[in-house]
């Protein structure tokens, strides 16, 4: 591994191509380069669902191409004169066509061989947890993605982030959804340990390694400054929204049996065995990377914490909104 080189064009001479730039971590990988003044071309399935990622640039900065990881013609010409490709695309469930092989494994591959044969860097975003003998679907499509771009670009940058959380999540939203519409909260993994890192942040280091500051080859991974159990987590968005609920810890079995209806399940309601699976598993940085630099503090930035950024979007989850009750 070495450092990487710092870019020989200027940013606004170099064409950043973002895979699944529209999304939620990808909105803050936008915004972040954007303020660089890179080109960004995002690459995404539907371009006319990306019209939100225009304020974030100037008059023509941003550029929305369609592109769909299941087809690599689309990739290919998506990824064509890049001076560097970001790959964000990814599924937490799978969905038809929509599968941990299709998108997080062979897509991977396809986006890494475009990147190669367009000579250009390669930023690939996997998980914590990404591992190959893992129990958990999820995270062992994770490490075949990973695997595929290091196949394709050995000097590829990988970055695993802990969970995300920020004013658009799936993750403090949909719990605080929860919380004030039931009494009882069932809480799968309550021991779990987590170290959530703030969407921005993540954003801001994957536009730090397009700036050339990260080691080439490496694995970065990104978590945030404290680790909680779920349960603590949960503790936290209760005092945000200034809910009253109990939290009863679920057993794994148990959560696996009810899995198997609630992943037909619309909305916050729905859980799959995989999902299952994966709150089993740790998600924090270990401290092998740790010592080695490749985490968010390695790279000069202090990570902000969840009491820190969620009561700025959760109030909107509490009885009296915005305005705090006379009893908090």
């Amino acid at each position: 591994m070495t450092e990487a080189h710092l870019p020989a064009k200027r940013p606004s001479e170099t064409l950043v191509t973002i895979f699944g730039g529209s999304g939620f971590l990808g909105r803050h990988v936008v915004r972040a380069l954007a303020k660089r003044d890179y080109r960004i071309r995002v690459a995404v399935r539907r371009p006319d669902l990306a019209g939100h990622l225009q304020p974030l640039g100037k008059v023509g900065q941003i550029h929305a191409v369609q592109a769909n990881v299941r087809y690599p013609e689309s990739i290919a010409a998506a990824a064509r004169d890049s001076d560097i490709v970001i790959n964000l695309v990814a599924v937490l469930t799978e969905s038809g066509a929509q599968t941990f092989d299709a998108v997080q494994d062979k897509g991977s591959a396809a986006v890494a061989e475009a990147a190669k044969a367009a000579g250009a860097r390669l930023v690939h975003v996997s998980a914590i947890g990404a591992d190959a003998q893992s129990a958990c679907a999820y995270f062992r499509a994770k490490a075949a993605g990973e695997a595929a771009a290091r196949a394709a670009v050995p000097d590829a940058i990988v970055v695993r982030p802990s969970l995300l959380f920020g004013q658009e999540d799936d993750f403090t939203n949909r719990f605080a959804a929860l919380a004030r519409a039931l009494p009882v909260l069932p809480v799968v993994g309550a021991d779990t340990r987590v170290q959530p890192a703030f969407v921005g942040d993540v954003g801001l280091a994957i536009a730090q390694l397009v700036d050339g500051r990260g080691t080439s080859g490496a694995t970065y991974e990104f978590g945030g400054p404290e680790v909680l159990t779920i349960r603590q987590v949960f503790e936290m968005i209760l005092k945000f929204t200034e809910r009253d609920r109990t939290l009863l810890p679920l057993p794994f079995g148990l959560a696996k049996l009810k899995a198997l209806f609630l992943q037909f399940a619309p909305g916050a309601l729905k859980l799959t065995p995989d999902q299952v699976e994966m709150l089993r598993i740790d998600n924090v940085v270990p401290d092998a990377a740790k010592t080695a630099g490749l985490t968010l503090e390695g790279l000069g930035i202090v990570p902000e914490s969840l009491e820190a950024i969620t009561p700025s979007y959760l109030w909107r989850f509490r009885k009296t909104g915005q305005f705090r009750s006379s009893a908090a």
